[in-house]
């Protein structure tokens, strides 16, 4: 499993390598989890994480695990285009597992919302729906989503 310096360094360095901007990262899917209500930037609970339930927790542990595996041929610029897309509909496959079990209470869920946007956001750009951003910055968008779910979701696991 990564650590977190290691994953942040390395989304360091695809930032530097493809002058990606956080600006680009911003959430606006409107197609994703609506149970509770609407947050637009991710944010803790009185200074505390915000709870998880186990579809939660199951769910992005797989999709960091699908992320981890294809790591490496990412950071290298290898990962082929049907690869891209396989990635892509495991996670997108794990966020529809995610939407569908969850039960987290409204104000967790809304700020569940936030991510799960800028990983479906991630997923496009991986799929080459996204013109402007490339596939492998779809990557970097997720990872990046992943270190937000750890420092505002209470997971004892991640």
């Amino acid at each position: 499993m990564l650590g977190t310096m290691k994953i942040w360094k390395i989304v360091a360095a695809f930032v530097v390598a493809l002058g990606v901007t956080g600006a680009g990262w911003a959430a606006t899917s409107a197609a994703s989890h609506h149970h509770g209500g609407h947050a637009s930037k991710l944010a803790l609970d009185n200074g505390k994480k915000w709870p998880t339930d186990e579809p939660l927790r199951q769910g992005m542990k797989s999709i960091r695990s699908n992320l981890e595996a294809s790591l490496h041929a990412i950071h290298e610029n290898k990962l082929t285009v049907a690869a891209y897309d396989e990635l892509a509909d495991k996670v997108n496959a794990q966020v529809g597992t995610i939407v569908a079990q969850c039960k987290l209470e409204p104000k967790a869920d809304a700020q569940l919302h936030v991510l799960i946007a800028q990983i479906l956001e991630g997923v496009q750009a991986m799929q080459g729906k996204q013109k402007k951003v490339k596939r492998h910055a779809g990557a970097v968008i997720i990872l990046t989503a992943l270190e937000q779910y750890g420092t505002y979701f209470d997971d004892p696991n991640w």
